[in-house]
């Protein structure tokens, strides 16, 4: 009998989107039709945050502040995100289906972690219609999850904890310490911690590496190694209590968290 309760799965660069590569060229496209330019990196900065407040973010920084007020005459507003997140919601929907593939082992680590007893929950940075283009692409693959709290479900998502909240109403567990969040990007891992779970923080699949498997394969050990302390030294920072490369090494993490 585990005396953990259930495990909660973000989605892109976790589960599915190795390398978290779905909304990165969307963020920038969805710039350019404002006139502005976006690099992948000023894309990634703020990923793991609901889009909303993730353009937000990207609003925020210097350049693509300046860029706005010269092309358009005003710092970006809320209304200026708005107008961008209406862009690149529908952008997403058409992109995010083509990005779905499970990560390698993730179905075997939920079998395993079912069979142990499990229930196993997810959330997103992801709105409810983008996720609708991906979960019957997970389904064929294996993966169907006991239940889904998108970015939009509730009226604050990350790094707060209400997405949590709801996983625990949804799965009927507690207390928050039988429960492991895992996630790939700080505000993911921000959420399970201040829902006071257990956290389990991706090193080489997500966000932070942003190389597909391919990549990662060809680097150096010393280069793979360089991506896994970076990262490890973000989610560490935003409270991880663990650090694992990808979701294949949950469950010997989970019998050595058990046997203590």
């Amino acid at each position: 009998m585990s005396k953990f309760k259930a495990v909660v799965f973000d989605w892109a660069g976790t589960m599915i989107d190795f390398g978290s590569f779905a909304p990165m060229g969307v963020f920038v496209k969805a710039f350019e039709r404002f006139g502005v330019t976006a690099t992948i990196e000023q894309a990634r900065g703020p990923m793991g945050k609901p889009k909303w407040d993730h353009i937000r973010a990207m609003m925020d920084d210097p350049d693509i502040a300046s860029q706005w007020q010269a092309r358009h005459g005003n710092l970006p507003t809320d209304d200026d995100v708005d107008k961008v997140y209406e862009v690149f919601v529908p952008m997403n929907e058409e992109v995010v289906a083509d990005f779905a593939d499970l990560v390698p082992g993730a179905a075997d680590v939920v079998a395993h972690l079912r069979a142990k007893g499990l229930k196993i929950g997810s959330t997103t940075g992801y709105t409810r219609s983008i996720m609708e283009r991906v979960l019957p692409v997970a389904k064929e693959q294996g993966y169907e999850p006991d239940n889904l709290v998108c970015a939009d479900d509730l009226p604050e998502g990350r790094p707060g904890p209400l997405g949590m909240y709801q996983c625990f109403v949804d799965l009927v567990v507690y207390p928050p310490s039988a429960v492991i969040k895992v996630d790939d990007t700080e505000p993911g891992i921000a959420e399970g911690v201040a829902a006071g779970c257990v956290t389990v923080g991706l090193a080489l699949s997500g966000n932070f590496a942003g190389k597909t498997p391919e990549q990662l394969a060809e680097l150096s050990e010393f280069e793979r190694e360089t991506l896994r302390q970076n990262a490890t030294r973000h989610l560490k920072a935003a409270g991880a209590d663990h650090v694992i490369d990808t979701v294949a090494d949950l469950p010997a993490l989970i019998e050595q968290l058990e046997a203590e």
